[in-house]
């Protein structure tokens, strides 16, 4: 697929670099969109010659951040690997990372292999980046092929550290769906998944199995990485997999997790998305018991759960119970810049969140200039935006504020029907 190529200007020399804030990101966030504006909006701001200083800085960092990541010091690579981290969340760097990925992938493969914990953690997101920054091609293939049999081991190994397991579980699922081109290899990927979450099925008795909530955590990662793959299976091993998984998954509905119920929820509604599409009379056998278990999760007022769990579930559950019983899915429009999106299918909100999961606050420029992102969700080539239009969105802070407030009283409003009337009887 096209990948984003956007210049950058020269870079600065090494020396000590100081860590990269939030302050840094949002600046930079705001002023990444040069390339969708002409350059009277640059005038403002002290023209060509001050966006060039501030791109140049912006390098100096991300140079120093780079050979960091090789530091003796763990806290100082994982300051490294964060700072790289935020830089790709928020900004397009293709070019400056495709010059110099042999060395960033060497780092990330250095840290999983040497780090622990939280560094391989943040290591294991990194390549993520990475992947999503190089876009679906040769370049971030070849960066998969190296990271891809290390996310493996640690994802099997029983005895590594389980925040780095739940992270790679996380990051091989959309790492796959990113740069993996042999269909044959998903399939192998959604193995390694199965082996991990099939684990919390409940028994055929009704029970289930006693797992602690951090291995509870690396099963959800999994059966969600699995569940972005089927995504992009062939109809074939779809018809494989229903066979061999549909009839099993609402085991996991039993789960004492409420990640891990929502989880297996959304992945039935998926799956009974994609059989549909594939056969509009497809028929479950235990269609009645699987709908009577999500009505029951749909209406839950069990006192043993908290009640923002119960608050959540119930929520998601309404949905998937109405995906399940009348093919029915509650769209959403996501808005960013002067576009606007659709998530009006199960497949499109699970390849949403996965993305969202990484870039986090960047999503929205990302769905703006990203091709590869822009490419997955058919958005079609970046649109251009002038100076004039990107004045004429921007509201002033009065109006923000009688927005706000307008929005605020509505909400009360609301709110206040559901409330418990209380009277005050007085004293007898």
């Amino acid at each position: 697929m096209p990948r984003t190529k956007k210049k950058n200007g020269r870079g600065g020399q090494h020396g000590n670099v100081q860590p990269f804030s939030d302050e840094d990101a949002s600046i930079e966030t705001l002023s990444h969109c040069s390339s969708f504006s002409d350059t009277a909006s640059v005038a403002d701001e002290g023209g060509e010659a001050s966006e060039d200083t501030a791109q140049e800085d912006f390098q100096y960092k991300l140079k120093g951040f780079i050979d960091r990541t090789v530091d003796k010091s763990a806290k100082t690579r994982q300051g490294a690997l964060d700072g790289l981290k935020t830089a790709m969340a928020t900004r397009i760097l293709c070019e400056f990372i495709s010059e110099r990925r042999m060395t960033i992938t060497d780092s990330i493969e250095r840290c999983l292999k040497k780090g622990k914990g939280e560094e391989q953690r943040a290591a294991a997101s990194l390549a993520c980046l990475l992947c999503i920054q190089l876009g679906s091609g040769i370049e971030s293939e070849e960066v998969f092929k190296t990271l891809k049999p290390i996310f493996k081991n640690i994802l099997a190994d029983g005895s590594a550290n389980i925040q780095a397991r739940q992270a790679v579980a996380t990051s091989l699922g959309l790492c796959t769906l990113v740069a993996e081109d042999d269909i044959l290899d998903v399939h192998s990927t959604m193995e390694c998944f199965e082996n991990l979450f099939t684990r919390s099925y409940a028994r055929k008795d009704g029970t289930c199995p006693l797992i602690n909530p951090q291995t509870s955590q690396l099963h959800t990662n999994a059966l969600l990485s699995w569940a972005l793959l089927l995504t992009i299976c062939t109809a074939s091993q779809l018809k494989d997999i229903m066979c061999k998984h549909l009839p099993k998954l609402p085991r996991l509905l039993e789960s004492e997790d409420v990640n891990m119920r929502i989880a297996a929820g959304e992945t039935i509604a998926l799956l009974f998305e994609l059989a549909r599409d594939m056969d509009s009379e497809f028929e479950f056998d235990d269609w009645d018991e699987l709908c009577d278990k999500l009505n029951a999760l749909a209406t839950d007022c069990n006192k043993h759960r908290a009640k923002t769990d119960k608050r959540k579930q119930r929520s998601v559950f309404r949905d998937v119970l109405k995906a399940v019983e009348e093919a029915d899915f509650q769209s959403e429009t996501i808005r960013f810049g002067t576009e606007r999106m659709t998530i009006d299918s199960w497949v499109r909100k699970r390849t949403y969140d996965a993305f969202r999961e990484f870039v986090g606050s960047g999503m929205n420029y990302h769905l703006q200039a990203n091709e590869f992102i822009r490419d997955v969700f058919e958005l079609g080539p970046p649109m251009l935006v002038d100076s004039a239009t990107m004045k004429a969105m921007k509201i002033s802070r009065f109006e923000r504020h009688l927005h706000n407030s307008a929005a605020f009283k509505a909400r009360t409003k609301a709110r206040s029907k559901f409330r418990d009337k209380r009277v005050d009887v007085g004293e007898f």
